[in-house]
């Protein structure tokens, strides 16, 4: 079982910043790929990016290519999305997940590959 908890939204202006945590219940997530996703209301659940476990190879959508950098500290067992320049359609509920396996697939961008899912952490952007 791995449990994820994310962290670190809240509310910021357009062209503000913010980094969220995925925090992780076991030391194993160093080698497990993790994704994050957004959902805002009334859309499907998004892909935004994916990161490998060890040199961490990295994904991401077109839609926040740029903007947003996901990175790992293993040694905290935590996986972090940097969102930078951000717009008030990134208001969303943002999910990290995991499907524990090493690398992102070709199919990381699919949400019914994860197995694990954190409860989420709300993203409002507005003035």
């Amino acid at each position: 079982q791995v449990q994820l908890v994310e962290s670190g939204g809240g509310r910021v202006q357009p062209g503000g910043s913010l980094r969220l945590s995925c925090a992780a219940s076991t030391s194993t997530l160093s080698y497990y790929a993790v994704a994050w996703f957004r959902q805002a209301p009334g859309k499907e659940r998004e892909a935004l990016s994916c990161i490998s476990s060890g040199v961490g190879s990295l994904s991401y959508a077109d839609s926040v290519k740029g903007r947003f950098t996901v990175s790992r500290d293993d040694a905290m067992n935590t996986v972090y999305l940097q969102m930078n320049s951000l717009k008030p359609e990134d208001t969303a509920v943002y999910y990290c997940a995991t499907d524990r396996v090493e690398i992102c697939m070709s199919t990381w961008d699919l949400p019914q590959q994860y197995d694990y899912w954190g409860q989420g952490t709300q993203v409002t952007v507005s003035p």
